[in-house]
């Protein structure tokens, strides 16, 4: 009792002196903020990228840009890099000039550096990179999203960098999206509870640590849900949809304590979501109770003008998006932003009221990084950067990504013992192991990867010795001779298995956008000449979203899903393949077999019948794997599946156990999955909702008893007025192949 107690004080001392240290934090910015101009609050929230500032070398200043950015300006954000990532050290030089600069203002406001970390510290040499979101989603480990996303913040504020542009909350249901991969996928379970996480383990240390970074939600609000799967393309979103599918995210991570958020790019039924002030001040701020820094995305506000033309002027549209909730823009290439705002303001079209709130908001944020005290890259960080101990969570998080779709008569694991035909234009490739914001913004540059990063073909010949590896490949993904196929028959011909490496090369963003999700022809025809060399054929997808494999999966013994999973992606992939690691990553996403049947696995009882005359035919949600697929190479089995109680009342709650065993010979991991079905509503319900998840670890023959909490949150839906509620009637609930029924009252 005594511990407890203790541990009760020390959290509510902690709680009080981070309130109290926000209150003073506040009466500081207050202060500043009245002696300020009108010219350095709107300097403050305009934001421009590095090469402004910088010269065509990467990492080096230009004096004379810097200052006139600085003091002419009163430019209170910069962000990005010139064209790839630096060292540590060019980093500090780059920051500690800025700084320098700063203190030559009239009230030495520090600037602020933001960059986009994405999946690590993307723009940090020699950094520590973790599977894209995709990938962290398919380990269903929360733990291991937050121990990375510490490594993430840790690297950064090494750097010199406190404002990290992450994690991404956009729901993963449209998988023709280029940023699909940086999503959690599908499910917004998933993604609220995932995201949550990550929001919180950047910040929990407190702003002023040199653990910790400002973390951003992004991007509010719908990005992901584009008609065309194009990137900054137009969404027609009603809002019922957008209130059950892609609101809980921020909500959620709003409620962790998410400092920023990074605005959608888009438009969302005809209005651009920078100018939304529904979205941005009615939503955000009034019905979610955000209070931090609103940021624009890149040229977003000019673009409100010059591609949305719902503003007749430059200024207009600047005008529009300010009185709408955005705080800073993100411009980045001048200082039109900072000039039409000015004259926006003397014309009265901005109050200056609205200019104040967000001038405070901003220099609030500096004031809790610990700017004021110190604006210099901190050197005690410094220590925090590249440990070992970062690379073994790497290749924890990588092993734990792994997701076994097909494993026919059990060929995998293989054998180190036989010989090995290695094809593909992902067995030589280490952008295609990473993915997007990987030291460059496209990730596709690899003379910026660290020297020790591996291929496939090196960790599969660090299995079973060269002597046993033959490959027609070579290095970069889309160099022709990687899709000859010629010679492979004569390759092959001591080989006992082809291991195939497809998949997609590292992208980012717009250069992302396709307009079909199958493999290039080139990659397809390799893999129907791998087919017909007769032996077993294990498929290896290194891939950010699921490209179409239906015609070449019914030949394939073996298929890995290895997502974009970072630095220790090859070793990951060969541990799995060869036995030294049990998968246990579960799809995040429903893999479809074609573009005609783009089901989600939470669809409605109609996604699922196909009508033939009178008899309704259930085959509506066929995709070629399902959301939560993922092999392992031992086997579990449910049981005793327990309710606590039969009818779940008001505000009361409900305990759902099962019993699950590892029934095979091999120790594993397991991610047990709880779902829920409303049988009857008002709205038509879903087929399942996930509720709820644990991964447990289980040796081979244990048995454990997993249990669940389950309260009418967890049951409710968005209804036709808009109101999140949990209506009386019949539910069940699933865990593995068993299920059990209950009421709610």
């Amino acid at each position: 009792m005594k511990k407890y107690v203790l541990m009760f004080v020390m959290v509510s001392l902690t709680l009080g002196l981070k309130a109290q240290k926000g209150n003073v934090n506040e009466k500081k910015v207050d202060a500043l903020l009245a002696k300020m101009t009108l010219e350095e609050k709107v300097g403050q929230m305009t934001q421009i990228t590095l090469g402004v500032v910088g010269t065509q070398k990467d990492g080096e200043i230009n004096p004379e840009a810097l200052k006139n950015a600085v003091l002419k300006y009163n430019v209170g954000s910069i962000l990005n890099v010139t064209n790839h990532a630096l060292t540590v050290e060019e980093w500090h030089s780059v920051l500690t000039k800025i700084a320098d600069e700063a203190k030559n203002t009239r009230l030495k406001i520090p600037v602020l550096y933001g960059l986009d970390g994405i999946h690590g510290q993307t723009y940090t040499l020699e950094s520590t990179l973790f599977p894209q979101n995709i990938g962290m989603a398919a380990t269903r480990n929360i733990e291991l999203a937050k121990a990375i996303t510490k490594v993430a913040a840790k690297e950064l504020r090494a750097s010199g960098v406190r404002w990290n542009f992450a994690t991404v909350l956009d729901c993963g249901r449209q998988p023709l999206w280029s940023r699909f991969p940086e999503t959690y996928g599908e499910d917004v379970y998933m993604g609220k509870t995932m995201g949550a996480a990550v929001i919180k383990a950047y910040e929990e240390d407190g702003l002023d640590r040199p653990t910790a970074v400002a973390s951003c939600m992004k991007h509010f609000l719908g990005y992901s849900a584009s008609r065309n799967g194009k990137d900054r393309t137009p969404i027609y979103l009603p809002e019922i949809e957008m209130r059950e599918y892609y609101l809980p995210q921020f909500k959620e991570a709003v409620k962790a304590g998410a400092s920023s958020v990074m605005i959608n790019s888009s438009i969302i039924n005809g209005v651009p979501v920078h100018a939304s002030k529904y979205l941005l001040t009615d939503i955000l701020r009034k019905e979610l109770g955000f209070n931090g820094v609103a940021v624009s995305d890149w040229e977003d506000i000019k673009r409100v003008f010059a591609w949305h033309h719902v503003a007749a002027t430059p200024r207009e549209a600047v005008a529009m998006c300010v009185n709408a909730g955005v705080d800073m823009s993100m411009v980045p290439y001048d200082f039109t932003f900072y000039e039409l705002l000015l004259e926006a303001v003397k014309l009265k079209e901005v109050p200056l009221s609205r200019i104040n709130e967000a001038a405070r908001r901003i220099l609030l944020l500096k004031m809790n990084l610990g700017l004021f005290d110190n604006p210099y890259p901190e050197e005690s960080a410094k220590g925090n950067f590249g440990k070992a101990e970062y690379q073994v969570l790497a290749l924890d998080a990588a092993r734990e990504a792994m997701t076994l779709l097909k494993n026919q008569n059990g060929v995998l694991p293989l054998d180190k013992h036989k010989k090995y035909l290695v094809l593909g234009p992902g067995a030589q490739s280490i952008s295609t192991l990473n993915g997007c914001w990987s030291y460059t913004w496209q990730g596709k540059e690899e003379q910026w990867y660290p020297k020790d990063s591996k291929t496939i073909l090196q960790c599969i010949t660090d299995k079973v010795g060269a002597a046993n590896v033959t490959t027609t490949t070579v290095k970069g993904f889309e160099s022709p001779e990687n899709f000859t196929t010629g010679g492979l028959a004569a390759a092959a011909k001591t080989a006992d298995v082809v291991i195939l490496c497809l998949g997609e090369n590292a992208y980012a963003e717009s250069p992302g956008n396709i307009g079909d999700l199958a493999l290039d022809e080139n990659q397809q025809d390799l893999a129907k000449a791998a087919i017909a060399l007769g032996k077993p054929v294990i498929l290896v997808l290194t891939e950010g979203r699921p490209r179409f494999i239906t015609n070449i999966e019914p030949k394939m013994d073996g298929i890995l899903m290895a997502y974009w999973s970072g630095r220790k992606s090859a070793e990951a992939i060969a541990d799995v393949l060869f036995g030294d690691y049990n998968p246990n990553g579960r799809l995040p996403f429903s893999y479809p077999r074609s573009s005609g049947e783009i089901v989600l696995y939470d669809r409605k009882p109609a996604e699922d019948i196909r009508e033939v005359f009178n008899d309704d035919i259930h085959t509506g949600y066929h995709p070629l794997f399902a959301f939560g697929a993922g092999l392992s190479y031992t086997t579990f089995s449910y049981s005793d599946l327990k309710l606590s109680t039969g009818v779940l009342q008001g505000d009361g709650t409900m305990q759902v156990s099962v019993v699950v065993t590892n029934t095979g010979k091999v120790d594993g991991k397991h991610t047990v999955e709880l779902y829920t079905r409303d049988l009857y509503a008002s709205l038509s319900p879903d087929m399942r909702r996930l509720r709820a998840f644990q991964k447990i670890d289980l040796k081979a023959g244990e048995s454990k008893t997993v249990s669940f909490s389950l309260n009418k949150n967890d049951l409710a839906f968005v209804n036709n007025e808009l109101k999140t509620v949990t209506e009386a009637g019949d539910f069940k609930v699933m865990v593995g192949d068993l299920t059990g029924d209950f009421q709610y009252k």
